[in-house]
C-alpha cells in the first residue's frame, strides 16, 4: 500500500456500506431478520395494533405486567392502550442510570371526522368526512386502496375492533382523484401542496340505496350504509362519536428492488425503530444497566397529550421500577435517576433521494445501505427544537458501534434552511439524561409506501442491542 493510501486509511472518515463489508450469514441473518419485520408491519398500522401486538410478544417472552406482579425482572406497563414501556432490571442499581430507546408508533394517516357518514344529495353516494393526521402530502392519498382500521367504544364501553380491506374479501375504501382533462383550473393552477384540498378528501364507502317498496326512503343511502355497520359491528350512528376510526394504505408490506434488498411499507416511520428496539431488549438476558424500551404516540403532531413524549408516563414507569426494585422512589432518587440515564432517541433519518440529491448535503447525510444513522441534531434553521446531543455521548456510541462492527454513520435531516423536523429527542432531554437521535434512513418518508434498506434495518437492530449490551 503507498504511503498517501496508507493515510488516507488512517485519517480519513469512511462509512461503509454493509453488503460490501458482510459477510453472506450475515446477509442471510439480516433477510431473516427482516422477514419477521414485515409481519409485524403487516399486523400493527395503527398504535392501537401496535401495543396489541408488543403486549402479546412481551407475555410470550416471560415479561410481566408490573402491576401484577412482584418478582420478575422483565415487566411493562401499557398507557390508554396508545403507549407500552417494558424493562429488562439489570444488575445495577437504578439510581445509578437506566439506558432507553425511545421511538414513536403513531404514522401519518387519516382519520374519519367524528360524525362521519353523509349522503351527497346530487349523487346520491354515500361518503366519509376526514381529517388527516400528522404531516402528509395530500395529493398522495387520492385514488389509492385505503383500508379502515380502530376502534368504537359502545355506550356500554365494550370495545369493538375494526379492519375493513386487509382481508383479499374485504373491500377497500377511494378518495377519487380528479381525472388530468378537468384538472386545468382545479388542479394544475395551483401549487402542488394546494392541489388537493382538505375538504376535497372524502371517501365513498357505498352507493346502494335502502329500498322501501311501499314509500321513497329520505337518505337511503346513507341509511343502507348504517344498515351494514349495524349488522356487522353491532352499532349505530352514535357509536361514530365515541369512535377512533383511521385510513390507512390496504395492503402488506413488500419486499422492493430486484435484489429484495428493500422493504416498501406503511407507517416505517417510525416502527422500525420500535421494532428493533424490541428485539433488542427480547434479546437481553441480564445486563448490568437496566434496559428500556419505551414507545409513544402522537409524535407526527407535536408530542401533546397523556400519550405523547410529553406526558408523565416514563417518568411514572421509572418511579414504578426504583419501587419494584426496592429502590428510593421519592422525587429526589427519580430526578437523579433519570439525569444519570442515557437515551437514543429512536427515529428515522431522511435518506439521501437519488430523485432529488439537491436537497441533501451528501457528506452530512445518511446514505442507504451503509448502517444506522447517529444524528447529532435535528430542528429547522438554526437548530430551533433541536436536542444537539453532546459530543461525549455521541464518543460514547461511536464507539460501543465501532466495538460491535455495527455499520453505522452519520447525518443530517438535510441542507440547512432546506425545510428541517423534529423528533421526541427534545423531550427526553428535558429530564437530564444523556440524549441523541440514532435510527435508519427512508426513502419517501410520510409517504403510503416508504422504503428501508434490509441493511439498516439489521445494523439498526445491533446497535440498539450493542447500546443495552454495552452503554
Amino acid at each position: 500500500m503507498k504511503k498517501h493510501e496508507e493515510l488516507i486509511k488512517k485519517l480519513k472518515y469512511h462509512r461503509k456500506n454493509f453488503w460490501e463489508s458482510s459477510t453472506k450469514k450475515e446477509q442471510r441473518v439480516a433477510f431473516k431478520f427482516a422477514d419477521k419485520y414485515k409481519e409485524f408491519l403487516d399486523q400493527c398500522k395503527t398504535v392501537r395494533e401496535t401495543t396489541d401486538f408488543i403486549e402479546k410478544e412481551l407475555e410470550e417472552r416471560d415479561f410481566s405486567n408490573i402491576e401484577k406482579t412482584k418478582k420478575s425482572k422483565r415487566v411493562f406497563k401499557i398507557g390508554r392502550g396508545k403507549n407500552i414501556a417494558f424493562a429488562v432490571i439489570g444488575k445495577k442499581p437504578m439510581s445509578e442510570g437506566v439506558n432507553i430507546i425511545a421511538a414513536h408508533i403513531d404514522a401519518p394517516r387519516v382519520d374519519l371526522k367524528q360524525l362521519p357518514l353523509f349522503e351527497d344529495n346530487e349523487t346520491k353516494m354515500g361518503l366519509m368526512r376526514t381529517h388527516y393526521y400528522g404531516g402528509i402530502k395530500k395529493y398522495q392519498w387520492m385514488s389509492t386502496p385505503l383500508a379502515i382500521h380502530g376502534v368504537f367504544v359502545k355506550e356500554s364501553g365494550e370495545i369493538i375492533n375494526v379492519s375493513i380491506g386487509e382481508d383479499d374479501k374485504d373491500p377497500i375504501f377511494i378518495m377519487p382523484d380528479l381525472l388530468p382533462h378537468l384538472a386545468k383550473n382545479e388542479q394544475y393552477a395551483h401549487k402542488i401542496g394546494d392541489a388537493i384540498k382538505a375538504s376535497q378528501m372524502k371517501v365513498i364507502f357505498n352507493t346502494i340505496p335502502f329500498l322501501d317498496k311501499d314509500e321513497k326512503v329520505k337518505e337511503a343511502v346513507k341509511l343502507n350504509a348504517l344498515i351494514m355497520l349495524n349488522e356487522k359491528f353491532g352499532i349505530v350512528e352514535e357509536d361514530f362519536l365515541r369512535a377512533e376510526l383511521e385510513l390507512v394504505p390496504a395492503g402488506k408490506a413488500r419486499d422492493a428492488g430486484i435484489d429484495k434488498s428493500m422493504i416498501a411499507a406503511y407507517g416505517q416511520d417510525d416502527r422500525i425503530c420500535a421494532y428493533t428496539g424490541m428485539q433488542a431488549l427480547l434479546d437481553c438476558d441480564l445486563p448490568e444497566t437496566t434496559a428500556i424500551v419505551y414507545l409513544v404516540d402522537k409524535e407526527e403532531v407535536g408530542s401533546e397529550g397523556n400519550t405523547g413524549a410529553n406526558s408523565n408516563f416514563l417518568i411514572d414507569f421509572i418511579g414504578d421500577l426504583l419501587k419494584f426494585n426496592k429502590e428510593h422512589y421519592n422525587s429526589f432518587s427519580l430526578r437523579k435517576t433519570l439525569i444519570n440515564s442515557q437515551m437514543l432517541s429512536a427515529d428515522v433519518a431522511a435518506a439521501i433521494n437519488p430523485n432529488y440529491p439537491n436537497v441533501h448535503e451528501k457528506t452530512n447525510a445518511v446514505h442507504f445501505g451503509f448502517g444506522v444513522g447517529l444524528i447529532k441534531y435535528t430542528g429547522s434553521r438554526g437548530k430551533s427544537s433541536a436536542n444537539d446531543a453532546n459530543a461525549e455521548f455521541v464518543a460514547k456510541m461511536t464507539n460501543i458501534f465501532n466495538e460491535d462492527k455495527v455499520n453505522w454513520q452519520m447525518g443530517t435531516l438535510g441542507k440547512v434552511d432546506e425545510g428541517g423536523g423534529g423528533t421526541i429527542a427534545k423531550f427526553l432531554a428535558e429530564t437530564g439524561a444523556e440524549v441523541v437521535d440514532c435510527g435508519p434512513g427512508l426513502l419517501g418518508m410520510h409517504s403510503l409506501y416508504e422504503l428501508c434498506s434490509k441493511a439498516d434495518l439489521y445494523s439498526t437492530y445491533r446497535a440498539y442491542k450493542a447500546f443495552f449490551v454495552k452503554g
